[in-house]
């Protein structure tokens, strides 16, 4: 199978790329400099330049671009460039698929936040989507873009991605730092669900929906059992054998976080259930399992 990767540098694209190949998978990376190898491509997606041969000789591309929602939470500008650079890669690849006479499949990078606050209420991809948070918002545009894909009857996985945790990476390697420290605090009452998924299982169900030839639509990428804020405190605080006692009240986390405020005081109380659907066996399904591949 070819693959075709943009975002390859990023944490996910890295581990996506080395479970590829091992697996006997050809993958080729998009990069935006000159390309140091055959299996680079130069990009640039905003000036809509892309060597459409690349994506002609592909049976998938995957796009895992985008600027880091991590940073200050109160920068116009650096939210226009989370947007930005979701979207813009997302439009590119998809009418470049579109324009291939033998359209590979896409799996489209997303995010969990494209549902909203949605309480204890389940949501699975059937559920509706609510409020207008930045990077529900966000969500929206970054699926819409792909709809050129759609409409020329590529086969489309939406990945609907949770935080993917890992300790060698954000947001877990901070977090487990803090909770160490004895810093670990609970996020306003705790009662909001927070989906999340560890990064054995998000290469695993990746990797999945890309060698399935009959599955398309939105995939949730989360584990099946979401913890409470509550619950993946104590369950973190237990990991890493230390006690947890502190809270962040929500009025102070609305002014500190600014627009980013609603993912950590908001609820989704996510489960996969197309990726059950599909036959994906995840390893970790709860928090505790999820941690403990994280931290392992």
């Amino acid at each position: 199978m070819r693959v075709v990767i943009a975002g390859a540098s990023g944490f996910l694209g890295t581990h996506l790329t080395e479970h590829l190949r091992v697996g006997g998978h050809e993958v080729t990376h998009l990069v935006r400099r000159a390309p140091e190898s055959a299996k680079q491509s130069r990009w640039d997606p905003y000036a809509d330049d892309l060597d459409q041969s690349v994506i002609d000789r592909s049976d998938v591309v995957v796009n895992l671009a985008g600027v880091n929602i991590a940073g200050n939470p109160h920068s116009s500008k650096r939210a226009h460039a989370v947007l930005e650079s979701r979207v813009a890669t997302t439009d590119v690849l998809a009418r470049a698929i579109a324009k291939s006479e033998r359209p590979p499949a896409f799996l489209a990078g997303n995010g969990i936040s494209w549902y909203g606050d949605h309480g204890a209420d389940e949501v699975t991809e059937e559920s509706d989507s609510r409020g207008d948070s930045f990077l529900t918002g966000v969500a929206h545009e970054w699926q819409a873009a792909a709809a050129p894909a759609i409409e020329a009857g590529a086969r489309v996985c939406v990945l609907r991605t949770s935080p993917v945790l890992d300790g060698s990476s954000s947001p877990l390697r901070e977090l487990a730092r803090l909770f160490k420290l004895g810093l670990g605090a609970r996020l306003g009452n705790g009662e909001q669900h927070f989906p999340i998924i560890s990064l054995r299982d998000w290469v695993g169900a990746a990797s999945y929906l890309a060698e399935s030839r009959d599955v398309s639509g939105e995939f949730n990428l989360c584990c099946p059992q979401t913890p409470t804020n509550a619950e993946f405190t104590r369950a973190l605080a237990a990991a890493v054998h230390r006690p947890a006692f502190l809270v962040a009240p929500a009025p102070v986390i609305k002014v500190g976080a600014g627009r980013m405020a609603p993912e950590l005081l908001g609820s989704v109380n996510a489960r996969p259930a197309a990726l059950e659907r599909a036959g994906y066996d995840f390893q970790d399904v709860d928090v505790r399992e999820v941690l403990s591949a994280a931290l392992s």
